[in-house]
């Protein structure tokens, strides 16, 4: 389990936040102030921080810098400021990523797990029940047979085996896939899926044992060692 660390002086956003991702399956931990983060990060650890620009005695300008001297750690600025200016600086500081408030939920996610995947690498190969996904070299086979895919096929399968077990609702996969601001729909989600359950099936392998209907939810694919 990822583990974020939540930074904003004001406890109806950290509760907010907390809200959003932990159903997500992410541990929140929540400070009021970039002081307190600071004394976190030097006896402990943390997967991403989420840290909020504009507070009292020391904002997340400063914060940022002080953290990158000695941490690693990916950093996304939150903040009801959106000026490229403010931008430019965060980024510069060392920040990963930047999101205006008020902020839409899937996007957040959608940020948050984009940088964890570059940060921790994901998975470069996968296997399955004899299934084999390559990701470096845009390869699937299944046995000793190629299974084509197209590359949006591809990295939705990707993220299903990447993450067995956890439920992807339409709208997510959207965002993650196709990008938060693609003028896409739901059924173009169903349409990929069914794509790729068909040609899944014809190379033999058992898709519907692994690639299930969460039904009013989305979608998931199931470990079925766990």
């Amino acid at each position: 389990m990822h583990k974020i660390l939540l930074v904003d002086d004001e406890q109806r956003m950290l509760d907010l936040l907390s809200l959003y991702l932990t159903p997500k399956g992410y541990h929140c931990i929540k400070m009021t102030s970039a002081e307190a983060a600071l004394h976190y990060l030097e006896t402990d650890k943390a997967d991403l921080l989420l840290l909020d620009v504009m507070m009292p005695e020391m904002d997340g300008f400063t914060a940022c810098s002080k953290i990158r001297k000695a941490s690693d750690i990916p950093i996304i600025m939150l903040t009801a400021r959106g000026e490229k200016a403010d931008v430019v600086r965060g980024l510069k500081l060392g920040a990963d990523d930047y999101i205006s408030k008020p902020f839409d939920e899937a996007e957040l996610t959608a940020r948050i797990e984009a940088i964890l995947r570059r940060k921790h690498g994901g998975a470069k190969t996968i296997e399955c029940n004899g299934l084999m996904y390559k990701q470096d070299s845009f390869e699937l086979s299944y046995g000793t047979r190629p299974v084509p895919l197209t590359p949006k096929e591809f990295s939705l399968l990707g993220l299903f085996l990447q993450h067995p077990n956890k439920v992807f609702t339409r709208e997510h996969l959207l965002t993650s896939i196709w990008g938060y601001s693609a003028a896409t729909e739901d059924r173009t989600v169903d349409s990929h899926v069914r794509n790729i359950r068909e040609k899944l099936r014809k190379a033999g392998f058992p898709v519907d044992e692994y690639l299930t209907t969460v039904w009013g939810l989305g979608y998931k694919w199931v470990d079925k060692e766990s």
